[in-house]
């Protein structure tokens, strides 16, 4: 299933896009209708992704160090059942963040090609260095 959802945001061009969204909505929709449902929901939402070129869409798809950091996060507050305050909770997401960032040491694939291109269509809103 991984395979043929990544058919979609992998494609090339918007039409490749719909063409893989419709074969996944067939193989798929008799046991998962409402990941095809999800799709059709947000699709306006998501299309804008294919304006851009596909170094810079590889760079937002991939999420694993987002979904890691995120997953640190929720292992810390399910421990605990309750925070006095509001701030005990930043202050432990501070110190948590700290530990967690120590351990960046790959950088994000591609990154160089995606952060050419956000210089050049982006150019104004880059910081220059």
């Amino acid at each position: 299933m991984a395979a043929d959802l990544r058919r979609i945001y992998a494609a090339t061009i918007l039409d490749q896009a719909e063409i893989a969204l419709g074969e996944f909505e067939q193989k798929w929709d008799e046991k998962f209708a409402s990941i095809g449902q999800a799709w059709r929901r947000n699709w306006t939402r998501l299309t804008p992704f294919f304006d851009y070129p596909p170094d810079i869409r590889k760079v937002i798809y991939t999420t694993n160090a987002i979904e890691s950091v995120n997953m640190s996060l929720r292992k810390i507050t399910k421990t605990r059942s309750s925070f006095p305050t509001d701030e005990a909770v930043f202050k432990l997401f501070y110190l948590a963040l700290n530990n967690i960032s120590k351990k960046w040491t790959m950088p994000i694939q591609d990154w160089k090609a995606a952060l050419n291109r956000f210089t050049i269509q982006f150019g104004d809103r880059m910081p220059h260095h």
